[in-house]
């Protein structure tokens, strides 16, 4: 004979069966990991520049003096002497001379060629601007300038003139001056004594004093 349980213990048996209950559920599937984030894009680059505007980039760069130069008053003087501007040379070559803008110093290109030049103390005379950096000078005369490449070993360009320096070659050409080579030129003789002057008259001692001039009477 079955006796009908009693609410209590039917209570407590459903109780007691959840936790097996729970554990026959199939368990969900984890959540798939979050996708990792993907690197932040690189700024793009700037455009390479092809090797012609590079040039024309660097040619329109102003260039900064040189602040370890010290020019003196002196040297402050012959850069006024300095001519400026395109300087025709031999060969067809040019060379631009222009001023920068720290007084006394020059910016002196060439074909291929940029200098920043200062003048400096010359032995001669001439009017001499350097770039010890780049080991060049350029050397300004009465007719002519060149530039050198110390650094090389050869000139860049010779024979240049000026406007004011064609000026000066042409009248050295119709004055030429003196070349310290030159012989000096002997100096004038004098004019020989004539013998029969300094000879005294026939029949007179050479030694004996000339002789009285009569007195007047008046």
């Amino acid at each position: 004979m079955q006796y009908p349980l009693s609410p209590i213990l039917l209570a407590l048996a459903l109780v007691a069966g959840a936790p097996a209950l729970a554990q026959t559920q199939p368990a969900k599937p984890a959540e798939k990991a979050a996708a990792p984030a993907k690197p932040a894009a690189k700024p793009a680059g700037k455009p390479a520049l092809a090797r012609s505007a590079q040039k024309a980039v660097e040619e329109a760069t102003p260039i900064d003096d040189d602040p370890s130069v010290t020019l003196t008053p002196s040297d402050l003087d012959v850069a006024k002497q300095v001519f400026v501007g395109d300087i025709p040379c031999e060969l067809g070559a040019t060379v631009r001379v222009r001023a920068a803008r720290r007084d006394g110093i020059f910016v002196v290109t060439t074909k291929g060629y940029r200098f920043v030049m200062h003048p400096v103390e010359s032995r001669t005379g001439a009017i001499r601007l350097e770039d010890a950096k780049r080991g060049a000078m350029w050397l300004q005369l009465g007719n002519k300038s060149m530039l050198m490449s110390q650094k090389l070993g050869q000139r860049l360009a010779d024979e240049c003139q000026s406007p004011q320096q064609v000026t000066m070659a042409d009248e050295l050409k119709k004055n030429p001056r003196p070349s310290i080579l030159d012989a000096p030129r002997p100096a004038a003789s004098a004019p020989a004594a004539d013998p029969a002057a300094a000879a005294p008259p026939a029949g007179t001692d050479p030694a004996s004093p000339p002789p009285a001039a009569p007195k007047t009477t008046n």
